[in-house]
């Protein structure tokens, strides 16, 4: 545990130290998800903003947490960084799991961002605990973003090898989650798909949440199945790193 907070240390101080990073990791909620409101703007009277604010607001997460996690990692290994670790003797679970707790911060913070600008910006007028559910689904969601992100890196050797992952993996979830229209519109292979996709059961809880009747217990399934995406991927990252290295 103490190597694992070690390495959560290290990785949460370079976060810091590249304040550029940093900065864009947490404009850029800001920036996207005002030009959404741009884009709502334009709707006719009686568009369901609610319906889209909180699922974009989500995958912005799951998008920024995944690429971001991704390309730092890479770069941690073509630096040598993981070599001397293990080296040092450092076992693989304490090293996936010190990166999975520094990216963790930084992407708490982007889900807090996005969901404070998404609430003033389309004024959703929700209470206090149905923000925080949204705020934990968001952050189950990032959770699995970060672990899916550590999982991509080990089949990168460089940085631009992460790239061709993301219309593979990240920007599918905007047609299959359910985020622009219900699954069950979609062909029986898609929604098989949609079914792989950690946003697909983020966006469900989302969408049960913002009801007016709304019970997050409704989707204790989908909730669970996020918890169990990031322990199965944790298990991977863990395998595949070790034979990367």
């Amino acid at each position: 545990m103490t190597r694992t907070l070690y390495v959560t240390g290290r990785v949460t101080r370079q976060l810091l130290h590249d304040r550029r990073l940093l900065a864009l990791s947490i404009l850029a909620p800001f920036v996207i998800v005002y030009f959404f409101k741009l884009f709502f703007d334009t709707m006719p009277p009686g568009f369901p903003v609610a319906r889209y604010a909180m699922p974009i607001d989500a995958f912005l997460v799951h998008f920024l947490a995944f690429l971001l996690c991704a390309l730092v990692l890479v770069q941690e290994r073509t630096g040598g960084t993981l070599e001397r670790m293990f080296i040092n003797g450092y076992r693989r679970e304490e090293v996936i799991g010190g990166y999975v707790l520094g990216y963790l911060g930084l992407a708490t913070v982007q889900a807090l961002v996005a969901l404070v600008e998404a609430v003033l910006l389309f004024n959703l007028r929700y209470s206090a605990p149905i923000l925080l559910q949204l705020l934990l689904v968001v952050w189950l969601l990032a959770l699995a973003s970060v672990l899916l992100g550590i999982f991509v890196s080990t089949f990168a050797r460089h940085e631009g090898q992460v790239f061709p992952f993301v219309p593979l993996i990240i920007l599918p979830s905007v047609f299959l989650s359910g985020l622009l229209v219900t699954v069950n519109r979609l062909p029986g292979w898609a929604q098989v798909l949609s079914h792989l996709l950690p946003l697909y059961y983020a966006n469900n809880a989302i969408q049960e949440i913002i009801l007016p009747a709304g019970n997050l217990l409704h989707q204790a399934g989908s909730l669970a199945v996020l918890c169990a995406y990031s322990v199965v991927l944790l298990f991977l990252a863990s395998r595949t790193l070790s034979e990367v290295e």
